[in-house]
């Protein structure tokens, strides 16, 4: 699919200039230059042209707001200094496999002075002797090459931190409505458990009190049990002497 077709589907009923983000990725730039994209996207902050054949960004409009540019897979070996003319706030800007030779190739990009992470892995620069340490000399602006800084601490991740951003909430309001359902739902059942409980409690308490009185009245009945047994055995005695004292008159 061509560019400029791609980015008219992209745009799903929008206005460029109500667009923050345009991803254009593994479509067609005809003659390897940028199409399609007007001064009026005047609001946006991400561009993503992933493998569309670039070989030049001079038709590249201006893009104030742009803070991140994604330009990776394809054939640009040069001429960056439109990037600093037409998007000067630039943070982030990735340029892996594409046809970057020397030094003086991003040299241009000193004039970016809001850049911080720049990528070029796979690119032939990276070859060069000390590549790494001639680039943070030549671009002092720049925290992160390919993906680590100078003492090798990669980058972190910022889509992670985005997610994180969204899971709290705006200024960290905290879970979501969802949670705060399940929790209820959570309490709800908490509070039918312990109703049960309760409920049981008093019930077993019941249970436990009627067993003590039955065990009482066994207990009762028992010792009358005994006291009348033992005066039959008294009354057998008697009895006995009664018959005694018969038998001597």
């Amino acid at each position: 699919m061509e560019m400029k077709k791609r980015i008219s589907l992209e745009l799903r009923n929008r206005t460029p200039a109500e667009v923050a983000e345009l991803v254009v990725d593994n479509c067609r730039s005809s003659d390897g230059e940028v199409e399609g994209l007007t001064d009026d996207f005047k609001d946006l902050e991400f561009l993503s042209m992933v493998n569309v054949g670039l070989t030049s960004l001079a038709k590249l409009p201006s893009l104030p707001k742009l803070r991140k540019l994604e330009l990776s897979d394809n054939n640009i070996s040069g001429a960056l200094e439109t990037l600093s003319e037409k998007c000067p706030n630039l943070t982030y800007l990735n340029l892996s496999g594409n046809k970057i030779k020397e030094l003086s190739n991003v040299e241009a990009l000193q004039s970016l002075k809001s850049l911080r992470s720049l990528d070029l892995f796979n690119c032939e620069i990276t070859t060069l002797e000390e590549y790494r340490d001639s680039v943070f000399e030549l671009l002092p602006q720049v925290t992160y090459l390919d993906g680590f800084d100078q003492d090798d601490n990669e980058a972190p991740d910022s889509e992670a931190d985005d997610d994180d951003e969204d899971e709290d909430g705006e200024d960290g309001a905290g879970p979501t409505g969802d949670y705060d359902e399940e929790d209820e739902e959570e309490d709800e059942e908490g509070s039918e458990g312990g109703e049960v409980g309760l409920s049981f409690l008093m019930k077993k308490g019941v249970q436990d009190e009627e067993d003590e009185d039955d065990y009482a009245e066994e207990e009762e009945e028992e010792e009358q049990a005994g006291v009348r047994g033992e005066k039959r055995k008294r009354d057998a005695e008697d009895e006995g002497e009664d018959d005694d004292d018969d038998e001597d008159d």
